[in-house]
């Protein structure tokens, strides 16, 4: 009897082993015996948020230092490109910090002879006007004793009040000193920092972008640039603005015999850099000098400042700074608010190109391309 032929399968070969340099291999998973659950994952996210936070909280004097400093040095950076680039004899160019240099330079020489020229005028008239104070005091009480309803204005007691004024004035000066102190110290940390960033810029913008993927970290890199362009921008516009104010103001100071005219016109131009909020500082300052001389003067600077802010806000800003920061006037306006809440002065002064960068970012990240408003035709 046949024994019975059993069908066999041929051997199977075992399964070749992925090669690690193939980019298409499966990559093989490990589980960890310790991994955690998706909730436990949660709560510690949501701990280190609200560690960062409070972090952020307690540090928030130094990140807005930090800032400021970031967002001066990319404006700056096409400036100090466009020295960099300025060919000497030879083809030979200037590095980045003799660039940095020329820059710092320039701005501290203009400011010192500035002060050289301006400040002396001033300090003379205060020197004056405090040795003659004594003698003008009883002179200024007997013509107010010549306006009606004076006795119940306290007018006899019009220089205690006066001395008693300017001893409450010099104290705060003298309590205050340790703040004017801080701030300083605050101001020249900035001015560091900003030098810094435009040195090594460059190296701490790879490494942050080397934490993001590939496709990530182009996109974010092409709206960052495109941000760039635009801060840039609010920075010539702003400069040209500034010019034509303090031009203006040096002119119609002048015109007016206005004290220290000069120094008062390229006040009110630098001021102009914090929206709004720099011209109306100034003008009142401008005003009360001006009214020392006579209400005229005053009047006269006053009407020169409306007509300037109605020319500027009708034809100089919308053809200077829509075109450039391309920021519509309700979101100036709102940038500055919300700027000056948070950090005063300083806030104001970044407001508009930190809100130029904010509306770059939601332009790519928000905001839809393919929305369109409904047509009203049947």
């Amino acid at each position: 009897m046949k024994e019975p032929i059993l069908a066999t399968t041929p051997p199977t070969e075992p399964p070749a082993a992925p090669n690690p340099l193939d980019p298409s291999a499966p990559v093989p998973e490990f589980h960890s015996p310790h991994r955690l659950s998706r909730p436990q994952r949660n709560i510690l996210f949501a701990f280190a948020v609200a560690l960062g936070l409070a972090l952020a909280w307690e540090l928030r004097d130094v990140l807005m230092i930090v800032y400021v400093s970031a967002l001066f040095a990319v404006v700056l950076m096409p400036v100090v490109n466009g020295i960099v680039r300025f060919e000497l004899r030879g083809g030979r160019r200037i590095s980045k910090g003799v660039a940095i240099t020329l820059l710092l330079g320039s701005v501290i020489l203009f400011l010192s002879v500035l002060l050289a020229l301006g400040l002396p005028p001033v300090i003379r008239d205060i020197r004056q006007f405090a040795t003659d104070l004594p003698e003008r005091i009883p002179e200024l009480v007997t013509r107010m004793r010549r306006l009606p309803l004076a006795d119940r204005l306290g007018v006899d007691n019009l220089a205690t009040r006066l001395e008693n004024g300017l001893s409450a004035t010099a104290g705060y000066l003298i309590a205050s000193f340790p703040n004017w102190a801080a701030r300083l110290f605050d101001l020249l940390t900035a001015i560091v920092l900003c030098v810094y960033f435009m040195l090594e810029g460059d190296h701490a913008y790879e490494w942050a972008m080397s934490l993001l993927a590939i496709p990530d970290r182009l996109r974010l890199a092409v709206t960052l640039e495109k941000a760039e362009v635009r801060m840039s921008r609010w920075l010539f516009g702003q400069t040209l603005l500034m010019l034509i104010l303090g031009v203006c103001s040096t002119i119609a100071f002048g015109m007016l015999h206005v004290r220290y005219f000069v120094l008062l016109g390229v006040l009110m131009g630098l001021m102009n850099i914090i929206p709004i909020a720099g011209g109306i500082i100034t003008i009142t300052l401008v005003c009360a000098i001006a009214a020392l001389d006579n209400w005229t003067k005053s009047l006269g600077v006053l009407m020169f400042y409306l007509v300037y802010v109605n020319i500027e806000n009708a034809y100089l800003t919308p053809r200077i700074m829509r075109s450039s920061v391309n920021l519509l006037g309700l979101s100036v306006l709102i940038a500055l608010l919300a700027g000056t809440a948070l950090a005063g002065v300083v806030g104001a002064l970044v407001a508009v190109p930190t809100a130029a960068l904010i509306s770059v970012l939601m332009d790519e990240y928000i905001v839809h391309k393919d929305w369109k408003e409904p047509s009203l035709e049947p």
